[in-house]
């Protein structure tokens, strides 16, 4: 089977920002299902629209492949493009965020495709309004995951750690845990430890004893937006205010890490909660949760075990690519 990848090669196209999560997880795992995957990676043409649209279709006509496989950042390519390459070849978009993109961009571009794939199972209901039958739920996973790893063994360095990027909600977070004596270790970028690289990251999620899970969502918590100004402004101008599952979820424990998140809708559908991952649902519950799992080191290390082989077994992106292809009838 021939696949082409229409992937970003860098995170948002953005070289110094390192590998993108198309490159690490589906690529990488593509490679796996088939020896056949012919990467288009787009970052040098972002800013080239018309130039895009003609190298894509050369490439893709030149290789002449079984599938083609987008995951589409904005409005790169333009649908003449898409009904081109949907005429001839099986062609496939994974939607990132139904949860909050649905309206203004998912409703327009998945009739393009011939396939598209969403993490939102609340989604499904509205491409039936649209009329678009060919739709896949599927969920973001790990792109790879510790072998053999010896819990007992595990010599650990943070009690709290958090690794993400910085934003209004998770700095105010980290500034309420601080207060109440709670100090986390935090990695990324706008924090004053800077991006780790990726095994840095992964010993961050091993030698962490909690690995927070904070919120990227418009926050509802009063206490938050009532703080400053900014987050007032921050409140009323954010368009994301759904949560949504991210790669986060499935990578720390992959990693060997214990992760306690904030509750994210149909979480449970991958985890059993309270036996696989740690939930909190305020600030003050998650102070609460960390002082329990803090002091609980046998029930912490239960939990720990079981996420890790639940993710290492059932979320990966190749579980969710060869689930893909099977329900798409697709030859491997």
């Amino acid at each position: 089977m021939k696949i082409v990848t229409v992937f970003l090669r860098y995170d948002y196209g953005i070289k110094s920002r390192g590998d993108s999560l198309e490159y690490n997880g589906f690529y990488s795992a593509l490679r796996q299902v088939t020896d056949e995957v012919y990467p288009f990676w787009y970052d040098e043409y972002l800013t080239e629209k018309d130039e895009l649209q003609k190298r894509v279709i050369r490439f893709i006509d030149d290789v002449r492949p079984d599938i083609v496989f987008f995951i589409l950042m904005r409005d790169e390519f333009s649908f003449e493009t898409f009904e081109y390459l949907k005429s001839k070849y099986i062609t496939i978009n994974w939607f990132c965020d139904d949860q909050w993109r649905f309206e203004n961009f998912t409703k327009s571009y998945a009739p393009h495709f011939t396939y598209a794939i969403t993490t939102d199972k609340f989604a499904l209901r509205k491409y039936k309004e649209i009329g678009y039958k060919n739709v896949i739920l599927s969920q973001w996973a790990s792109f790879g995951y510790s072998k053999n790893i010896d819990f007992d063994a595990i010599k650990y360095r943070y009690d709290i750690s958090f690794v993400g990027g910085i934003s209004g909600y998770r700095k105010w977070t980290v500034k309420e845990l601080l207060k109440r004596g709670v100090k986390v270790e935090c990695f990324g970028y706008g924090w004053d430890n800077g991006k780790v690289s990726f095994d840095e990251m992964i010993e961050v999620f091993k030698t962490s004893k909690i690995n927070l899970n904070i919120s990227n969502s418009a926050s509802y918590d009063m206490r938050y937006i009532l703080s400053s100004i900014k987050a007032i402004k921050e409140f009323v101008k954010a368009k994301k205010r759904i949560e949504q599952i991210k790669a986060r979820n499935f990578e720390i424990p992959a990693f060997g890490g214990f992760q306690l998140t904030n509750y994210v809708p149909s979480l449970e559908d991958y985890f059993e909660i309270g036996r696989e991952v740690a939930v909190y649902t305020s600030i003050n519950d998650l102070i609460l949760q960390i002082n329990y799992y803090l002091g609980n080191e046998k029930e912490r290390k239960e939990i720990i075990t079981n996420s890790y082989e639940k993710a290492i077994n059932e979320h990966t992106y190749l579980n969710r690519l060869e689930d893909i292809f099977r329900r798409m009838d697709v030859d491997l």
